[in-house]
């Protein structure tokens, strides 16, 4: 039986960013997404993320990592929400190894987060999850 699909609640594939500084996980990530359809953005930093929000449509999802030289992802979350132009709508599926994830994404104010090393099947999950739902974080 193949893995579900990520889909948005009206059965389209999504615009996504994915920020995260091991270029392994960007490749495998944003290439499993590709395959299942969505576009997906790629961006190493947080301030790269913060440039790649600025100067393409927004994305309908930002896949984030925790931890990342010069500028995470909480803090790049929080200058979204600072920003206030429409980028603390976005919802944020946030990964790390971290064992504190869920301490972290209470902090933040999203459900959606996937401790690393991720199964496909249960990011899938929590994706199309994040998508139908459309839960931008309560805070930054």
């Amino acid at each position: 039986m193949a893995p579900p699909r990520a889909t948005d609640c009206k059965g389209t594939m999504a615009r996504l960013l994915l920020v995260d500084d091991d270029d392994d996980i960007v490749e495998i990530f944003s290439g499993f997404l590709r395959s299942e359809g969505h576009e997906v953005s790629t961006a190493s930093t947080g301030e790269e993320g913060l440039r790649a929000l600025r100067a393409a449509p927004l994305p309908e999802l930002l896949v984030l990592d925790v931890d990342m030289p010069v500028l995470g992802g909480p803090e790049m979350a929080h200058k979204m929400l600072l920003h206030d132009a429409g980028e603390e709508n976005v919802p944020i599926l946030l990964m790390s190894g971290r064992e504190d994830l869920p301490e972290i994404a209470g902090r933040m104010g999203t459900p959606y987060f996937l401790r690393k090393p991720a199964d496909t099947r249960k990011f899938l999950e929590i994706l199309g999850r994040a998508l139908r739902e459309r839960g931008a974080p309560a805070s930054a």
